[in-house]
């Protein structure tokens, strides 16, 4: 699947609802993303998960009505801007109060607005947040939460709040078999030293999410951490600073290949099965390890994404 508009617009669940699951005449068995990642592990590490892999994503945006006036005279006026920040303190008290931390959710409010001069008290204040959650039942939770948080702020500073609530993405959780099988292939191709189970999801989102909810399968996270790059400390996927080792395409050639073969091998012989044991995938060749591709000369500037 190419998505277009994946970053956002939901690329997938579009795709989805024009029938690309069944396209070919047949449902499709399963389905694997693969997804590079600048930062955690070297190039051609392998990671993935049974269950919540990535977060399910909601973009907020908050409009706060009050009533203009001048800086010197509050009292004449109705603030929005102190409502709007006793907003985004009460967001942060919402996630540590009311939600399980065993089931985390995340709210960070990324954007604040109001205002054009010093002395000015605007009619209006506007922030933006995302909220990360890892299921459906977190995902009610937080959204409920924060539009009471928000109007019951509101009401105590006597102003008005408007909340327009986006749901982007579902959190995107890998089926039990599918990311053991996911892992045990990754395993025979790049070396059983270089595939692992990553111990925690990640706060990120995707919308291959809407996929997982329609056929069984799993997300797979390779390293493209550049050589003589730590892992540990270099910049996230998203920064202006991340950097990219074109060492990990045959990796993930031969990884997306491998899991394509083996899961249609297994899905031969146990027809009508939705999901596969890494076991009963055997019988398919495995690949040989890519070679990674050169790097780049470390005096010279690297392409930024």
């Amino acid at each position: 699947m190419f998505q277009p508009g994946e970053e956002g617009q939901g690329g997938a669940k579009i795709m989805i609802d024009e029938g690309v699951l069944d396209a070919a005449g047949e449902r499709v068995v399963a389905a694997y993303a693969l997804h590079v990642v600048s930062t955690g592990a070297p190039t051609g590490f392998a990671a993935t998960r049974p269950g919540p892999m990535l977060a399910a994503s909601d973009a907020v945006h908050v409009t706060v009505h009050g009533r203009g006036g001048h800086g010197s005279s509050p009292h004449s006026a109705t603030d929005p801007v102190p409502a709007m920040c006793a907003m985004v303190t009460a967001l942060q008290t919402l996630v540590t109060r009311e939600i399980d931390i065993f089931d985390p959710a995340v709210v960070t409010v990324g954007r604040l607005h109001a205002g054009t001069a010093a002395n000015v008290i605007p009619a209006t204040a506007h922030f933006d947040a995302t909220v990360r959650t890892f299921s459906d039942t977190a995902h009610a939770t937080v959204r409920a939460a924060f539009e009471r948080t928000v109007h019951g702020v509101a009401a105590a500073h006597g102003v008005r709040a408007e909340i327009d609530y986006v749901e982007q993405y579902p959190p995107t959780v890998n089926h039990t078999d599918e990311a053991a099988f996911a892992l045990a292939t990754a395993r025979d191709i790049l070396g059983a030293d270089h595939a692992f189970e990553a111990p925690k999801p990640m706060a990120g989102s995707e919308d291959f999410s809407f996929v997982l909810r329609e056929v069984p399968g799993a997300f797979v996270g390779l390293g493209a951490c550049p050589p003589g790059t730590d892992p540990v400390t270099a910049p996230m996927n998203h920064s202006a600073q991340a950097v990219y080792d074109d060492g990990a395409l045959p990796h993930a050639a031969a990884l997306l290949a491998g899991l394509a073969l083996r899961r249609l091998a297994a899905a031969a012989l146990s027809p009508g099965l939705p999901e596969v044991s890494p076991a009963a995938a055997s019988p398919a060749p495995a690949l040989p390890l890519p070679l990674p591709l050169p790097s780049p000369p470390t005096d010279e500037e690297p392409v930024r994404p």
